[in-house]
């Protein structure tokens, strides 16, 4: 690998406090050194089967080929996210445990009065892997074929329908509140460890709708054993170019999405952060790797620990808003 460029040299130097000089005599060495772990731990802190897992799994399977070692995906779900989180925040940063997760992770401290960890002091940022649209679906038996069909009915139901999620505060609840609010519905929001759960109670009709991360629900609606109703972004998606958007399906001003990023320990040494982001970069860029994330809905990022950084702080702050004017209380 050639040295770092000038632009690197200011990234390193931005995200980890390192003067432009000293970032730049950096050795570029340190890039054909073998990593210093045998393997890499990559805790997910949800089941499998989810779109955090899905999309985890995409990027383990390349990073050996981009001089990493072996990958175990490690899934520790529980508490929206903090259980597995908050075992990368303890890890050693010594290269042999990193975090794949969603917008959640910067969510959840707006609801969680006693988080055993600051959800940004506590991790190096290493790089967002993709932005993702959610998926408004339903149980293939509900008697609603569009958004405003789906409005109806809910308002009939007086109350009684219900909503599942991936967990309190995580973007498909709050996908859901936004659209109560905005539609005058009412519904039970029903909480899970993650997407896979939700999606098998969806898929049984123990719950009837669900605002679900692309990745996870794609397969089952093409499948036919989901209907999918509209997505949740501005604008169409070209994974389910026939599907409206809610917007323009009747429901003016609703946008929301979510986002899966990559994660250290808070002391990781800035070379292993750079090489692992830029290992990242290359698998999502490959032709496999970004044909499989565009298939899921996925729109591939691989950003800069430096903008990753800027990027997290500002969602942590938008989110914020948005759990405030949710109502949603914290526990």
């Amino acid at each position: 690998m050639a040295s770092l460029t000038r632009r690197g040299a200011m990234s390193l130097a931005g995200t980890f406090g390192l003067s432009a000089a000293a970032a730049a005599r950096l050795s570029p060495a340190w890039a054909e050194a073998p990593w210093p772990s045998r393997t890499l731990r990559m805790v997910v802190p949800y089941p499998p089967g989810g779109p955090t897992d899905i999309l985890a799994r995409v990027v383990a399977q390349g990073l050996p080929a981009e001089g990493l070692p072996s990958v175990v995906v490690d899934n520790r779900s529980g508490a929206s996210g903090v259980v597995g989180s908050g075992e990368v925040a303890r890890a050693a940063p010594d290269g042999g445990t990193i975090l794949v997760n969603a917008s959640i992770h910067v969510i959840i401290p707006h609801l969680n009065r006693q988080m055993p960890f600051d959800t940004l002091a506590d991790f190096a940022p290493v790089t967002n892997i993709a932005r993702v649209p959610l998926m408004l679906v339903v149980n293939r038996e509900l008697p609603v074929r569009s958004v405003p069909e789906l409005i109806a009915w809910l308002k009939a139901q007086g109350g009684k329908a219900s909503y599942g999620s991936s967990g309190i505060g995580a973007a498909p609840h709050l996908a859901g509140e936004l659209f109560r609010q905005l539609t005058g519905t009412q519904m039970t929001h029903v909480p899970y460890r993650g997407s896979g759960p939700a999606l098998q109670d969806l898929l049984a009709g123990n719950i009837q709708l669900m605002f679900d991360s692309m990745p996870s629900s794609a397969g089952a609606v093409r499948e036919g054993q989901l209907r999918a109703l509209a997505v949740t972004t501005a604008g169409r998606v070209g994974a389910f170019p026939d599907l409206p958007t809610v917007a323009e399906a009747g429901v003016p001003g609703y946008e929301i999405a979510t986002w899966y990023g990559v994660w250290a320990p808070a002391k990781m040494p800035a070379e292993l952060v750079v090489r692992l982001q830029q290992a990242v970069a290359r698998v999502v860029a490959a032709p496999e790797g970004r044909a499989r994330l565009e298939s899921l809905g996925a729109e591939p990022v691989a950003d800069t620990p430096e903008h990753f950084a800027g990027f997290a702080r500002a969602e942590y702050e938008r989110w914020g808003r948005l759990v405030r004017e949710a109502g949603i209380e914290p526990g």
